[in-house]
């Protein structure tokens, strides 16, 4: 059990809950906490593209679970999997700008079409709310620090465009069909489960892979640009909290989700060696297109109208994804 700590005071045994890509790093965590917490049925719709099936395998042993292997691009796999679903969790998503500029047509398929067809079948099948992953991608080119919600830039990547485009869907979603949908614009996300072993894996599970095979990592750009890392028990918090928040004006908003505190991506190395008791020289290369130079969240917003309050700094959270990754990876990494 990751989450003994209840971030709702509802009794999840009276709903059903839809997590689309549950065997994903964010979507398990999910699923991990809603099962515990005695959610009387948690169904996960994955296509096994970028999730594994390992991740939510534990699971087989709930009477109250269950897998659908699907498509989010196909609206029938939608429609059927939202039956008797109270609330939605969709983390579905192609991730990654360098993913999203490589191959603009599939990121805007899944994060846009995909996106489309599972609000179709939350409206045709009653679902209460749905909860949403954005992005901080989306405040793009703006030099606007701390990021508030209400200003953004122009996206610098498709994957940017494609989340911009969500939030937009979802507003009018709301407004046409009387939908409750509520976007969480998550920033730099780590921690249990995250795959240091996909093609565009982010940098904390590299740089654990990195100190737990003695390899030097590779940073693009200086490593003196910054990011708001957020542990993913404070990004289950949120979601959990939008789930349910009953403050008038708290749906149909979007948020972000993040710490509210800044890390360079130096720095953020420096304490995983620390914690690792290495001594690695990054190999520094050009900075990648599409890359913004620094990112801090204002998480006022959240915090005043759904009660979200992060419990877990980065060090704290950095020491407990080393000692995750030391049992679940490092003997498939030696």
């Amino acid at each position: 059990m990751l989450y003994p700590t209840a971030f709702h005071t509802q009794d999840l045994s009276q709903y059903s809950f839809l997590v689309t890509g549950g065997a994903g790093f964010i979507g398990s965590n999910l699923v991990d906490y809603l099962l515990h917490h005695h959610a009387k049925r948690v169904v996960v719709l994955d296509n096994l593209a970028n999730g594994f099936y390992q991740n939510i395998r534990e699971y087989e042993q709930f009477d109250n679970f269950r897998f659908i292997e699907g498509d989010i691009r196909n609206l029938y796999t939608c429609q059927q999997a939202c039956k008797g679903i109270d609330y939605v969790l969709h983390q579905a998503a192609l991730g990654s700008v360098p993913r999203s500029i490589a191959n603009p047509a599939d990121t805007n398929a899944v994060n846009v079409g995909g996106f489309i067809n599972v609000m179709l079948a939350c409206r045709d099948n009653g679902v209460k709310r749905l909860v949403y992953a954005s992005s901080s991608n989306v405040y793009g080119d703006s030099k606007n620090l701390p990021k508030v919600e209400h200003i953004i830039g122009n996206p610098l990547s498709p994957y940017g465009v494609s989340k911009l485009a969500k939030e937009m869907y979802a507003q009018v979603f709301a407004q046409t069909y009387g939908m409750e949908i509520i976007g969480l614009r998550y920033f730099n996300v780590f921690g249990y489960r995250q795959n240091p072993k996909a093609q565009y894996a982010a940098v904390i599970p590299l740089f654990m892979e990195a100190v737990l095979t003695n390899t030097p990592p590779t940073i693009f750009g200086t490593g003196e640009q910054t990011r708001d890392f957020t542990f993913i028990e404070n990004v289950v918090q949120a979601n959990i909290k939008c789930l349910f928040a009953t403050h008038p004006e708290a749906v149909n908003q979007v948020y972000n989700v993040a710490v509210g505190e800044s890390t360079s991506v130096n720095q953020l190395f420096a304490i995983i060696q620390q914690k690792a008791g290495t001594h690695l020289t990054p190999v520094y290369k050009d900075k990648r297109q599409g890359d913004i130079q620094d990112s801090l969240a204002d998480i006022s917003k959240i915090k005043q109208l759904v009660g979200y309050q992060p419990t877990v700094r980065i060090e704290q959270g950095l020491e407990r994804t080393l000692e995750w990754y030391k049992t679940h990876f490092l003997p498939q990494l030696l």
